[in-house]
């Protein structure tokens, strides 16, 4: 299993804790809120740029929206 398809597995099961939400918006915002705080910069660029390059096979829908809708959060890094 290579680099992608780790951060996919990954994206995906962040992807099903969320997408038991009652609340769509929220289960967004989660996913979202989730990869920007816990995952490095790179690990999140990597799977955006695989998401715009059509290399995201397998990459769930809810996952896939959220990665959408938040984008300019999720890849923007912090300045410290």
């Amino acid at each position: 299993m290579n680099t992608l398809d780790k951060l996919i597995k990954m994206a995906n099961q962040i992807g099903t804790f969320f997408e038991s939400f009652p609340d769509r918006e929220e289960a967004l915002d989660g996913i979202a809120t989730h990869l920007k705080k816990f995952w490095t910069p790179a690990m999140r660029q990597t799977l955006v740029t695989a998401l715009d390059a059509n290399q995201a096979d397998g990459l769930n829908a809810i996952v896939t929206l959220a990665i959408t809708k938040h984008r300019a959060n999720i890849i923007a890094t912090s300045k410290q």
